[in-house]
């Protein structure tokens, strides 16, 4: 597994590649199709009546490091440079654009991050994000980005000289929420080797993202959804 400053790239890699596929939104009008992707559905109607919540509401929805409990400290969010980033091995990424690796995530206007180290036996990461819109739009967005990662189960992602190796698999999302997609990211990098699972869950119009070491990812996912959906 990675650790330490490797840790941080590996993640880093895995939500550049999410920032990939920002820029697939930016040409479309909301799209009231179903997801490509197909996910998993639970049953019963979307309480999607309600206005998106606004960023600064998101904002306040997002797991803080009482929630988490003792051992988790907040990251400062800096800014990416990733101009240079290239996908390698993985048409589906490549057809939905590599201009957007600038970005910090998918391209929808409301949105909120918090990204947390903790330090048990070793340094492990999670991270969260929310986003908010139409349910259609959010459901359409991010079944494009896991339909896009699992089309390629291994493909490279270059930045500068550093070559990521990256592999993809499909993994069980839990019953949750209304549209569920879930992932284990495989990848290498410096002769350092690291798995991060990335699992999302569609509430109505809030879509909740949590990535990081597959164990804090199922330890954390539910306190996030339930506070992503709790209105202040």
């Amino acid at each position: 597994m990675c650790r330490s400053t490797t840790t941080a790239l590996c993640l880093s890699a895995a939500f550049t590649v999410l920032a990939l596929t920002g820029c697939a939104n930016r040409t479309e009008a909301a799209d009231t199709s179903a997801a490509a992707s197909s996910p998993a559905h639970r049953g019963g109607s979307t309480p999607s009546a309600s206005a998106p919540p606004s960023s600064a509401e998101l904002n306040r929805r997002l797991l803080n490091e009482s929630d988490l409990g003792e051992g988790y400290t907040r990251k400062a969010e800096t800014a990416r440079r990733n101009d240079d980033v290239t996908v390698i091995g993985c048409p589906a990424l490549e057809k939905l654009g590599t201009d957007a690796a600038t970005g910090s995530g998918l391209d929808f206007t409301r949105k909120a991050k918090a990204s947390f180290s903790y330090t048990g036996s070793s340094t492990s990461e999670v991270s969260e994000e929310l986003y908010s819109d139409s349910a259609a739009k959010l459901s359409k967005g991010i079944g494009k980005v896991f339909d896009a990662m699992l089309s390629c189960p291994s493909y490279q992602v270059t930045s500068g000289s550093t070559v990521v190796d990256m592999g993809t698999e499909k993994t069980a999302a839990p019953d949750l929420g209304d549209e569920q997609w879930s992932q284990l990211l495989t990848y290498s990098a410096g002769g350092a080797r690291s798995v991060v699972k990335q699992t999302a869950i569609r509430a109505g119009n809030i879509l909740v993202i949590v990535s990081g070491s597959p164990g804090l990812v199922d330890t954390h996912l539910d306190k996030a959804l339930a506070k992503a959906r709790t209105a202040r």
